[in-house]
């Protein structure tokens, strides 16, 4: 949690209200939120004075693509930018016994980048370069985006700040600490910052994800269904709350094997995951305990849910009463009745 649909509506939310805003300068509370620069204040410096051309979803990742500045027509502004990463590594694996300082410096304390003037641009100057620099977001279990006025009190789980003018700001609130922020400098492929996005299987609202692609993912595969739709190589952007109501609309019991899926489970489960997925966006995604769209407001997709958390009351479709099992320390709702 979140999981698709709420990433989804608060990407909706951010192309309602941050497109062509210049971002003016940031603070971070909590630098491990960094994922990438390794220094705060190079993340900051890296994405002030840009606008925010749009906002995109991939999984459960939000990419929002960056207008171009002057400096990044120069060849040199980023060749060592990408030089770690490349290697595939994460923010957490690089770091060494001497970063332990600047990790220790760098939480206790609050990094701060005021507004600046926008530099014009030469007319004559080449054309920019073909790949935009990108701020990257990942929610994890309890991150928040929201868009609020600057004065505002601050939350006490508030992590990242980024200031749009004087009156408004995007923050990142994070109860448990798990999200994360990137920066992608312009020039670089965004999948070898964020790493994270070569390893996903296709969106559920691709052209990519068809009965076929499914079923040859499940194929032969020894291990219960509703764990194989958790898996992010397999289908981006499921997890727990939709992977139960797609199995349940697909009538198929989740510790079902996926080899012993039968080809007509596979279509009905397939349709199922899309509508699942579409209806929870047209209610603007689930609200339990943490997510908020940005501007603050609950999901409202709990009040129509089929299975999930409802362990004891009765089904929606048949009045038996709604299970609960653990699966790969999951826990799995269902009805006995209308799941084979």
């Amino acid at each position: 949690m979140p999981e698709l649909p709420e990433v989804e509506t608060v990407k909706r939310g951010l192309n309602q209200l941050t497109l062509q805003r210049k971002i003016t300068g940031g603070d971070v509370l909590l630098n491990r939120t960094i994922a990438y620069p390794f220094s705060a204040e190079d993340f900051l410096n890296g994405l002030k004075k840009r606008e925010i051309i749009s906002w995109h979803r991939r999984g459960k990742y939000l990419i929002a693509e960056l207008s171009f500045l002057e400096e990044d027509k120069e060849s040199h502004c980023v060749a060592e930018v990408p030089a770690v990463r490349a290697r595939g590594a994460t923010r957490r694996e690089t770091r060494g016994k001497g970063d332990k300082e600047t990790r220790r410096q760098g939480d206790q304390g609050t990094r701060r980048q005021g507004d600046e003037v926008e530099n014009n641009s030469s007319p004559s100057s080449p054309s920019p370069p073909s790949t935009p620099s990108s701020l990257g977001v990942h929610l994890r279990m309890t991150g928040q985006l929201l868009w609020l006025p600057q004065d505002e009190p601050l939350h006490k789980h508030t992590r990242v700040r980024l200031f749009f003018g004087e009156e408004w700001e995007l923050r990142f609130v994070d109860q448990r600490t798990f999200g994360q922020m990137w920066w992608v400098p312009p020039k670089v492929e965004t999948q070898s910052i964020i790493t994270g996005l070569a390893k996903l299987g296709a969106d559920p609202f691709s052209a990519e994800f068809t009965v076929e692609y499914l079923a040859e993912k499940l194929k032969n595969r020894r291990r219960a269904i509703k764990t194989a739709l958790l898996d992010q190589s397999v289908v981006a952007g499921i997890g727990n709350i939709y992977a139960d109501e797609a199995l349940f609309m697909g009538r198929i019991k989740p510790e079902t094997l996926c080899l012993n899926l039968r080809r007509e489970q596979i279509k009905s489960l397939h349709s199922s995951i899309i509508k699942v997925l579409k209806t929870s966006i047209e209610a603007g995604g689930t609200t339990f305990s943490n997510f908020l769209n940005v501007q603050g407001v609950n999901g409202n997709y709990a009040h129509v849910a089929w299975v999930y958390n409802r362990t004891g009351k009765p089904c929606r479709n048949c009045t038996h009463l709604i299970e609960r099992i653990k699966l790969g320390g999951r826990s799995s709702h269902f009805c006995p009745q209308c799941q084979e």
